[in-house]
């Protein structure tokens, strides 16, 4: 056999490597759907850490398939349907056990708002990644960042800040304009595109550590600081899209 001939077996093999994103992926989706058995354990606070796990493993395949060059269009559709499971399902049927129960068919209708609204913002974003102004810019809340929004009232009880379960008629309604959000045209930021000033390098570093102690303190006082603090920059894109904000 000449060098430069192939083992005819060898070319329906794949590297390993070029699966470890669609493998990340995979964990990401498993943990979204123990996330919801959980939920119907009334176990909440795990099957929240398993949805902010699940964050954090998708935005690590996007992060490996492009350093392992292992990108390509089935493991972008993987991604999109792990992250409607993790980002859109499980969060709806989270607050529904955990606040929404008690009102029955109208908080059920706002979790089908927010359900949908997920999977048509990643619908959307399927038919967008090719194009240059994605890379600079988000349209609409991301998924993981609406998941994240979507769950603030149990971040605020599990916080002992309140208890969202005394105001089911409030987290309905929050949970469907963080669906809104999502399928909305204001402009988020993405973080490819995002630049950190070099004097802003030495607090960046001090608020990780002080972030990193909180995982392990006050979780929970944590995640209702860092999402409200993404609630706030969304401010200024939805008055500046005001008018036009759910315009095609």
């Amino acid at each position: 056999m000449k060098d430069h001939e192939l083992d005819p077996h060898e070319k329906d093999r794949l590297p390993f490597l070029q699966l470890v994103p669609n493998l990340v992926t995979i964990a990401g989706m498993g943990l979204g759907l123990t996330s919801i058995r959980f939920a119907m354990d009334d176990r909440f606070e795990s099957a929240v850490v398993l949805i902010l796990l699940a964050a954090l493993i998708d935005g690590m395949d996007g992060l490996l398939a492009r350093r392992l060059n292992a990108s390509s269009d089935f493991g972008a559709e993987l991604d999109s349907l792990s992250d409607f499971l993790c980002f859109g399902v499980a969060p709806g049927l989270l607050l529904y056990r955990f606040a929404l129960g008690e009102t029955h068919a109208f908080g059920w209708v706002f979790v089908l708002v927010y359900t949908g609204a997920a999977c048509l913002r990643l619908a959307r974003f399927n038919v967008m990644r090719a194009e240059p102004e994605s890379m600079r810019h988000f349209t609409g809340v991301p998924a993981p960042a609406g998941a994240g929004l979507a769950l603030l009232p149990m971040f605020i009880s599990f916080a002992d800040l309140g208890d969202a379960r005394a105001v089911p008629v409030v987290v309905a309604v929050w949970l469907g304009f963080v669906g809104l959000l999502m399928i909305s045209r204001i402009k988020t930021f993405s973080p490819k595109a995002m630049r950190i000033p070099r004097r802003a390098v030495g607090v960046l570093l001090i608020g990780t550590v002080i972030a990193v102690g909180m995982v392990f303190t006050r979780i929970w006082l944590l995640m209702v600081i860092l999402a409200a603090i993404y609630a706030v920059m969304l401010i200024p894109a939805i008055w500046k899209a005001r008018g036009r904000i759910l315009r095609a």
